[in-house]
């Protein structure tokens, strides 16, 4: 095997020393033994989904791009699913080999559809996005967190929330596979515009970046085929290595910093947790209510 050659995982790794993260000093090496240290809590929340990419073959300051079809060229321990709508095949993986198969692609986002590749038009989540405008802080946004908490609490929907691995923070609503995606989206719609409309100083539905100043985007269009969110313990193409990490809600108090989960500090801080936070998601089996 040439100098420039390793294997990890049982997959071939090409240029493993090529620098992803300046900043950090972050390999292709580094990513990939990343994610076999988190693969055991990330694949039930990923695998045998379909995945659209963000792929930054010389690392994350220079061009990036997104993927969403399976294209040419994919790796043997990745798979391809035909989804009836779309032209052309997506990717999916099983496995951690998957995984690492990602990085050898100079993946640095994992893009996982809100549904399975058994019933790909059949979601089962909701995901909410908050997203602070400018001159807000990272409390505020977790004070929307709660608040919007509280407010799918009082429909009888529980949810567990994440980082973004930026500014923001993701709730995720674990449902049961009997929606259609037009359905979920406009639940997700219909409970973002209660609570701009409660609090339209505080609060807003529309995409316009000149409305935001001082506001929350309640981002309900990543429920969509087209528009998804992160995955949980994904990088992302960003300054600091930074990563989208579950949390409890204990967890999302003002002081939480979101820049202190890396690639550096995440496999420290899932070795270190007695019980994954997202454990009990493949139980909850929830129904939307009428709104």
């Amino acid at each position: 095997m040439a100098k420039e050659e390793t294997e990890i995982d049982g997959v071939r790794l090409t240029s493993p020393d090529k620098v992803l993260y300046p900043e950090q000093g972050v390999t292709k090496r580094d990513l990939a033994e990343y994610y076999l240290a988190v693969a055991d809590v990330m694949l039930p929340h990923v695998a045998r989904r379909p995945i659209t990419l963000v792929r930054c073959p010389t690392g994350r300051e220079k061009k990036c791009f997104y993927q969403r079809h399976a294209g040419s060229g994919v790796p043997p321990e990745l798979k391809q699913i035909p989804i009836e709508g779309f032209e052309e095949p997506y990717l999916y993986l099983e496995d951690s080999r998957g995984l690492i198969a990602l990085v050898q692609m100079g993946v640095l986002e994992i893009h996982p559809w809100n549904s399975h590749v058994d019933k790909p038009h059949r979601p089962d989540q909701v995901v909410f996005d908050l997203d602070p405008g400018e001159g807000l802080a990272f409390p505020d946004v977790v004070a929307a967190a709660h608040e919007l908490r509280a407010k799918l609490d009082s429909l009888g929907l529980a949810s567990v929330p994440k980082t973004t691995g930026g500014k923001g923070l993701h709730l995720v609503v674990p449902i049961e596979r009997r929606y259609e995606w037009r359905d979920v989206k406009s639940f997700a719609k219909a409970v973002g515009n209660a609570l701009a409309k409660d609090a339209p100083d505080r609060y807003l539905t529309k995409q316009s970046i000149a409305e935001r100043r001082g506001r929350i985007y309640i981002d309900y269009l990543r429920n969509d085929p087209t528009s998804t969110a992160v995955a949980p313990y994904s990088t992302r193409s960003r300054e600091g290595a930074p990563v989208s990490v579950p949390l409890t809600w204990d967890e999302v108090v003002p002081s939480l910093d979101p820049k202190a989960f890396t690639v550096r500090t995440v496999p420290t801080r899932v070795a270190s947790l007695k019980a994954d936070p997202w454990a009990s998601i493949a139980e909850m089996k929830q129904r939307l209510p009428k709104l």
